[in-house]
């Protein structure tokens, strides 16, 4: 038997540790720094920050036969890399090749190098070139800050108005910054995910994120309101595009000598002209993460150690459909308070609840962060999984808010 270190805090990194102390080969599942929910599930909270590199290594080299890193922080900041020094087991990309995800410069430049399809953009460093660039593209316009913003980053402003604001609000603090004014498409989103190691990949189903805060695609981005896999709605055709899209990207990744393994998420837009790329993350999605793991009947510690010796086990999944509904704090997100009770499940419910944002009160748990837990229903078919959701969700909700329509561009 061996223990695994989850790094991470979140939904995804309790779907993770769930994936992994289902493995009859797999002891004990470490979280860092975890969440108060995630003892609940049976993970071992372990109270080292992402950031913390010295300690995680520490604490990895005497308790762990191998660490899997969930976040996009500590990926883009070189943790693996650290590990790697160490000579510690680890799955996930270097500093070098997370800069797929923590810089979208370099990643339009790495699209336009090896001819994958995205939509054209212009790089600009202050406000004035940015509002410039803006009367150039016209309206609707995509605007993307160029580092990481836990998937908020993003603002598709359908007014001049919108486009000032938002502009202002990324030159506020860093006049200098790089930003993307980026052409708008329209279609229908997915979300492709694959573990690989090199050109050698694991294929998960299609899956599609729910962004927006509001019923009906309204109001601001957020990390992700819930997700749906599989996503019917996407043809056969559809499926193999994506497919092929991940193998040209793994090509260029090995012309470029970007090596290693780890998670690349594809953002693809099916538009009318096709598939076009809206970005790449180098880590599981949240919340795709919490509706694809589910499916997957695999010994995922076998899965990973596999791929990171260089072999690809085929997927054998359920066959049924996952929605995912995530519960978050009325303020979410603008605002994560007040502190506000949640709902401890009981224990028959707790195979379905997924903690994030959960912190110890004085009388149970209770939110600490903006995104507080999600919860997975599965059924035969879309609409079975989608009712199947939300009656899970409906005892636990308690003070908090969530979307009523994920999964319904399925049905």
């Amino acid at each position: 038997m061996v223990n695994v270190l989850v790094i991470g805090s979140g939904a995804r990194e309790s779907a993770l540790g769930k994936a992994f102390l289902a493995s009859p080969q797999v002891e004990t599942v470490f979280v860092a720094p975890g969440n108060a929910g995630m003892p609940l599930l049976g993970l071992t909270l372990v109270p080292l920050y992402e950031d913390d590199t010295a300690s995680l290594i520490a604490f990895a080299r005497t308790n762990v036969a191998l660490t899997f890193v969930g976040p996009e922080q500590p990926l883009a900041a070189g943790l693996v890399d650290a590990f790697q020094d160490a000579g510690l087991a680890i799955f996930g990309p270097t500093a070098e090749l997370a800069q797929l995800e923590s810089s979208k410069q370099f990643a339009k430049a790495f699209m336009a190098r090896h001819g994958l399809p995205t939509a054209t953009a212009t790089v600009a460093h202050d406000l004035a070139a940015a509002q410039a660039a803006v009367q150039a593209a016209g309206l609707p316009v995509v605007i993307k800050a160029d580092g990481l913003a836990a998937g908020k980053g993003v603002t598709v402003a359908t007014t001049a108005a919108a486009a000032t604001s938002a502009l202002q609000a990324l030159y506020a603090d860093h006049p200098a910054a790089p930003v993307l004014i980026e052409q708008y498409l329209s279609g229908a989103e997915a979300s492709v995910l694959a573990m690989f190691n090199g050109t050698t990949r694991v294929l998960f189903p299609l899956a599609q994120d729910h962004k927006r805060r509001f019923d009906g695609d309204e109001g601001p981005n957020t990390g992700g309101m819930g997700a749906i896999s599989p996503a019917p709605q996407f043809t056969t055709h559809q499926r193999e595009q994506a497919a092929a899209l991940v193998d040209q990207t793994l090509a260029g990744m090995a012309a470029d000598g970007l090596d290693g393994c780890g998670v690349l998420y594809l953002g693809l837009m099916f538009t009318a002209a096709g598939p076009k790329l809206l970005e790449y993350n180098l880590r599981f999605g949240d919340p795709e993460t919490q509706v694809l793991l589910p499916q997957v009947e695999n010994d995922f510690y076998q899965l990973t150690v596999d791929l990171m010796s260089g072999a690809a086990e085929p997927l054998t999944l359920t066959g049924r459909t996952y929605v995912g509904v995530v519960a978050a704090h009325p303020g979410y997100p603008q605002a994560t308070t007040p502190v506000l009770p949640v709902v401890t499940p009981a224990l028959e419910a707790r195979n379905d609840w997924l903690p994030a944002g959960i912190a110890h009160g004085t009388d149970g748990l209770q939110t600490g962060g903006g995104r507080v837990f999600t919860v997975v229903g599965v059924g035969d078919t879309p609409a079975a999984a989608q009712a199947s959701a939300y009656d899970r969700l409906r005892p636990l909700l308690g003070l908090l808010a969530s979307r009523t329509d994920i999964g319904a561009k399925a049905l």
